[in-house]
């Protein structure tokens, strides 16, 4: 897996995707951590017995990153240390690049090449792990970007998520890895309002039909909410140019 590392420079605008449902048709992290679980019958037992208490968790904000650590944790239970964690997730991407590559959005690269040739700084900030999705973009997409993701940590023989890259935590880490004015920002989710306020020029792709009045309401006038091909979301079809 590539490590990219990028100078920031402030000259150069910086633009800022989200990759789920962004970048990504569906949520990688939860794509990955089910194949996790799905290797033995164990794990899937004790996910099942879990899910009662972790689904609702998972679903209320304050306690998504507990709900999501027990997915988590079930799934790599028995792994023991980073290397061996950053082997499963290249493991999972070179099982699944057909479907992987798939469920990247054509659209969504298109937009992402042209702010490359533009010169504009380019940050991935997701709340899927970052090595997951520096994984994807490096070897199904051949894209070398910076990425900030959900950090995970060890415990009790397994992983845990220890800071989620969500809501406006997502804003103090972008702000923590040196970036400053954000230029451009596209999401998807509400989570992400606090990116998309942040921006000069916030882009709303793919959102649910239920939160487009929301975005509609939050963010500034003639804000554009688009679809870049996820067919289960709302949002203006794109067009070509």
């Amino acid at each position: 897996m590539t490590d990219f590392q990028e100078t920031p420079v402030p000259y150069r605008p910086l633009v800022v995707f989200d990759f789920d449902h962004t970048l990504y048709d569906g949520d990688s992290g939860s794509h990955l951590v089910l194949w996790l679980i799905r290797r033995h019958w164990w794990r899937k037992l004790a996910a099942l017995l879990a899910a009662p208490v972790l689904l609702p968790m998972v679903a209320w904000l304050r306690t998504r990153r507990r709900g999501i650590s027990g997915f988590l944790w079930i799934a790599t239970f028995g792994t023991h240390g980073r290397a061996a964690m950053d082997a499963l997730i290249d493991g999972y991407v070179a099982a699944n690049t057909t479907d992987i590559r798939r469920r990247l959005l054509p659209a969504a690269l298109k937009v992402l090449h042209r702010h490359r040739g533009n010169g504009d700084r380019v940050l991935v900030a997701t709340g899927a792990p970052p090595e997951l999705a520096r994984a994807i973009l490096d070897f199904v997409a051949h894209e070398g970007l910076p990425v900030i993701g959900s950090l995970g940590r060890p415990f009790l023989g397994g992983f845990v998520t220890d800071q989620h890259c969500h809501a406006a935590n997502k804003m103090r880490m972008i702000h923590a890895a040196g970036y400053g004015e954000i230029a451009i920002a596209y999401s998807d989710s509400r989570a992400d309002l606090p990116l998309l306020q942040a921006a000069s020029r916030p882009v709303v792709v793919n959102p649910k039909a239920g939160a487009v009045d929301d975005f509609r309401r939050l963010l500034p006038p003639g804000t554009p909410i688009l679809n870049w091909g996820c067919r289960s979301r709302a949002g203006e079809p794109a067009k070509e140019g």
